[in-house]
Parts: C-alpha cells; sequence; structure tokens
C-alpha cells in the first residue's frame, strides 16, 4: 500500500433473497466497481428443506408458540443463508476479505403495512448477527422497515434497481417481476426518468404452486405444461379479478397474508355455489396463470390515465423472477398483451435475453441495496412505496 492512501475498500457484495414462493435462497456475487454496469461474478441456488418450508408456510398464519417458532426460523434461515453464500464464494473462488458485505432480504412471513395502528409491520425472518458470526462479513439487513416507519409500504424495494439496468434513453420499459407475488416496475425514458413508478400487481406464482402441489404433488408446474391441458375459465377469471386489491390505487403491496389457499379455496367455493357448476383442476390452473398475467396487465394501466396514449411511448416489457420460466405464463402474458395494446413495437423479452439471468435480479437488488446502505445512499423510491422520502435503508451488523 502506498504510504499516505487508505486502502481500497472492496466494491463486491453478496445478494441474498428468498421470496415468497418458498423455494430456498438465491446468492449472487456482483461486483460494482462500475456502477453503471454491475457484474456478476457467480450464482448460487440452496433449496429450502420440504419441512422448513412447511414451518415457513405455517408461520404465515396465527399458531401456537409462534413467537417461539419464528425465532428458531431465524436461526435457520441465517444458517441457510451462510451456508448458500459459503459455497458461492468457494465456487467462485472469492475469498472472505474480497466482500464488503451481504444484502440478506430475510424471509417475509407478515407483510401488513399501515394496518391495526399508524404504521403497521413487515416482518422478514433472519438472524442477522448470527449470518454475520457464521460467514465473518458485515450482514445488512431488514430493508422494509424504515421504509414502513416513514409511512410507506416497505415494497416494493426493486425499481430503482430495475432502473438501473434494465431503463432505455429512447422508450418507455415495464418490468414485472414474476415472484411469488408479481410487481411492476414502470421506467420512464428521459426527460420524464425521474417518474419512475412501482407497486405489487397480486399473485405470481403463490396460488399456481399451491394449486400444483395439492394436485400433483409438485412444488410448481414445470414450464407451465400443466397449464396448457387447461382452458381459461372466463367467468372464474373475472370472479377472481372482482378481488378489492387489484382496483386499489397504488402506492399498494401485498403478499400471503392476503393470497393464500384460504383465500383461493373461498372464492372456488362461492364460484360454485352461484355458477352451480364443477370446476376441472387444470381450468382452474390455467386461469390461474391467466389472472397473474391480467393483473399485471391491469397493474400497467394503472400508471397513466390515460393508458391509450401513455402505451405509446412503451417500447419493451421485461419479465424476470421464477415465473418467467413458466412458458404458459409467458405465452398468456404476451397474448393478453397483444390485445390491449396491438402495437408491434412494443418489445416482450424475458429477462435472460439482457443479460440477466430471471432467477439472479432480485438477489442482486439487495445487493445494490447493501451498497446503498454502507455508501449512506437512499434504497427506497417515494413514489413507489409512498414513504414520505427518501431513507438509507437497512440494519448494519458489523462481522
Amino acid at each position: 500500500m502506498t504510504e499516505g492512501h487508505a486502502p481500497t475498500k472492496p466494491s463486491i457484495f453478496v445478494g441474498l433473497m428468498s421470496g415468497t414462493s418458498l423455494d430456498g435462497v438465491d446468492a449472487v456475487l456482483i461486483d460494482f466497481k462500475d456502477p453503471s454496469h454491475p457484474q456478476v461474478l457467480g450464482h448460487r441456488f440452496q433449496a429450502f428443506p420440504s419441512e422448513f418450508k412447511l414451518e415457513l408456510l405455517a408461520l404465515n398464519l396465527e399458531g401456537p408458540q409462534e413467537l417461539h417458532r419464528s425465532h428458531l426460523a431465524a436461526n435457520r434461515v441465517a444458517e441457510l443463508y451462510a451456508e448458500c453464500t459459503l459455497a458461492l464464494l468457494q465456487s467462485t473462488q472469492h475469498a472472505l476479505e474480497h466482500i464488503r458485505a451481504l444484502g440478506a432480504h430475510g424471509q417475509t412471513v407478515r407483510h401488513q403495512p399501515g394496518l391495526h395502528d399508524t404504521w403497521g409491520y413487515t416482518t422478514q425472518l433472519l438472524n442477522a448477527p448470527l449470518l454475520a458470526e457464521l460467514t465473518h462479513i458485515d450482514v445488512v439487513s431488514d430493508f422494509r422497515t424504515r421504509d414502513v416507519a416513514s409511512g410507506g409500504q416497505g415494497a416494493p424495494l426493486v425499481p430503482a434497481f430495475h432502473q438501473a439496468i434494465f431503463s432505455s434513453p429512447h422508450h418507455d420499459v415495464a418490468v414485472f417481476n414474476l415472484g411469488g407475488m408479481s410487481n411492476l416496475s414502470w421506467l420512464p425514458a428521459p426527460p420524464h426518468f425521474e417518474d419512475l413508478n412501482g407497486f405489487d400487481c397480486g399473485p405470481g406464482n403463490v396460488l399456481l404452486d399451491l394449486w400444483c402441489k395439492r394436485h400433483l404433488g409438485l412444488d410448481f408446474d414445470r414450464n407451465g405444461d400443466w397449464s396448457r391441458e387447461g382452458h381459461v375459465n372466463t367467468e372464474l377469471l373475472s370472479f377472481l379479478l372482482d378481488e378489492p386489491f387489484f382496483r386499489q390505487t397504488p402506492p399498494k403491496s401485498t403478499g400471503r397474508d392476503l393470497f393464500h389457499a384460504d383465500w383461493l379455496d373461498g372464492h372456488l367455493k362461492r364460484f360454485q355455489a352461484h355458477k352451480n357448476a364443477s370446476l376441472v383442476a387444470s381450468d382452474v390452473q390455467a386461469t390461474l396463470c391467466a389472472l397473474t398475467a391480467e393483473a399485471c396487465l391491469q397493474s400497467l394501466e394503472m400508471v397513466s390515465p390515460d393508458p391509450a396514449t401513455s402505451m405509446q411511448g412503451l417500447g419493451r416489457v421485461v419479465l424476470c423472477g421464477g415465473g418467467a420460466l413458466n412458458l404458459a405464463l409467458v405465452a398468456e402474458f404476451e397474448s393478453r398483451m397483444r390485445q390491449k395494446w396491438p402495437l408491434e413495437d412494443i418489445e416482450l423479452l424475458v429477462s435472460t435475453h439482457l443479460g440477466w439471468p430471471v432467477d439472479q435480479i432480485e438477489a442482486s437488488a439487495f445487493a445494490w441495496l447493501a451498497k446503498q446502505h454502507i455508501e449512506r445512499g437512499f434504497g427506497n423510491v417515494p413514489n413507489v412505496t409512498g414513504a414520505k422520502g427518501p431513507r438509507v435503508l437497512g440494519s448494519h451488523t458489523p462481522a
């Protein structure tokens, strides 16, 4: 080291994400040496053990000893995050001292901003000090609560990162993250760059996975093959879309607190009683696929009071998240999009075609949020979350 110069801080971060799909942990190693062109150096996925998935699912609802069980689950999340991180570093041959910090999302089990009192709350299970102990790396976590404390929804937090990697100087871009829940990032082209917007659209894969598990015993409908065996029940689709959340004005966010098994079963039961008709399981799956697509596209119409005009500036729609691997969902999305806006110059792409594999973007976003925290940069977008203003998000646990 040259005398009189401080050592260069590492520019490499690890992003850790486990979403409402409850499939497992995505860990991404990303270098922000050039902030305008972050470079992914590696990715690792670690599935949740089946019994742990069931426990996390149970913790989304009230139950016996849930405080005790949630603390034990937070410990287990830290252990799995640590295992995934250390395996990632080993596979990419990066030493601990190369890493500036881990950006760790934690596992959401309750999300109720603005409810019950003035503030509401959001809960992501993670024992951050334990994660720091197990990895010997600084941990930045608990990103959502500061936004909620400032009057926001605490979600979605990825639009600013989407803007950094997907925006275009030539046309507007819409990004849909199809995770357990789906959310929209609206990325206007200059000179309206600051009109960045985004919000949760509704269920992404969560109801599709639930129905598939119940009827096929599979965690998810690979490639959407089962969805393609069924037919969309348009009357059932309209019945499901009558959920008030879909008409709610943004900012808004949602989760398993609303879209869960009881929600679906209740709607199906009332629909069958109203129509005095039975439902074919594969038709329900196809209809749930259409529900995800339609809810996303209706959300896109909300970004402007005149969607017919605003869509004229839309040049690209990008799909990411696990749902972008569901070929039936992608096809349903494109079919409905072309019916609404028959503009040939709107390009529909899966993010992989732009150099960002669908399963790496959310984890990369939380690496970026960790970087923002370390550099005291703002992580939220008030126009997106409804917070009173921009805030530095997260809590820092030193190694």
